[in-house]
């Protein structure tokens, strides 16, 4: 908080930086800060979204060929970490390769404990396909706390974003407060993703003091 005027500081991020990649369970770091994870359909734009947010063009890689994205990928990001997870939904793979994605995300959000926010990303342009909607459904399943972002806001006219987040959301049963539009290419919403991201480090914080506490009073 500003001690002057009670708004929150901005979070800026300064130098975020790849850690690692995971194909498989035991390979998942264990983090010590809060760890946000982003999930999408295959060419949704989650790696134009995370280089957005990291003011670096090439920190995650971007491809024109969907469902490139086939492993956990960590990048530190001061604060906190995120978790680059591999996109659903691509059809032009085979049966067997779309389980084991499916088994990498099983078993990445099997530690829920250690996710403090998804963000799930969804085109701006069209309906949520039913591998959106059933993400979703999971994430609720899990009593993960989530925030739906619309990729690619530009592509649309202002008048049509607003009628495109209000069909979205009504195809999600969310109100649209849950619903951020941005853009990679002009960095619209990024500003509003960022707010979220420093309320989820704050709410971290507080639920680690209180857990902290606790633990004290059952010592003593």
């Amino acid at each position: 908080m500003d001690g002057q005027t009670g708004e929150k500081q901005p979070l800026i991020i300064k130098n975020a930086t790849f850690i690692t990649s995971a194909a498989r369970a035991e390979q998942f770091i264990r983090p010590e800060k809060p760890m946000i994870a982003v999930c999408g359909k295959s060419n949704v734009g989650k790696s134009s979204f995370i280089n957005m947010l990291a003011n670096r063009k090439k920190l995650a890689k971007t491809s024109s060929e969907p469902g490139r994205t086939r492993l956990v990928n960590y990048f530190d990001f001061g604060e906190f970490i995120l978790a680059d997870l591999p996109g659903y939904g691509f059809a032009r793979v085979s049966k067997g390769e779309k389980e084991k994605w499916a088994k990498t995300l099983d078993a990445f959000f099997r530690h829920k404990e250690e996710i403090s926010h998804v963000f799930m990303l969804v085109d701006a342009r069209h309906d949520p396909t039913a591998d959106d909607v059933q993400m979703m459904q999971f994430l609720h399943y899990h009593a993960l706390p989530f925030t739906v972002v619309l990729t690619k806001a530009d592509k649309l006219s202002k008048m049509k974003l607003k009628e495109h987040i209000r069909a979205i959301a009504a195809d999600l049963y969310l109100g649209i407060e849950n619903l951020l539009a941005t853009s990679s290419e002009t960095g619209y919403g990024k500003a509003e993703v960022l707010a979220k991201i420093r309320n989820v480090i704050e709410t971290a914080g507080e639920e680690t003091f209180v857990d902290d506490e606790d633990e004290t009073e059952e010592i003593e």
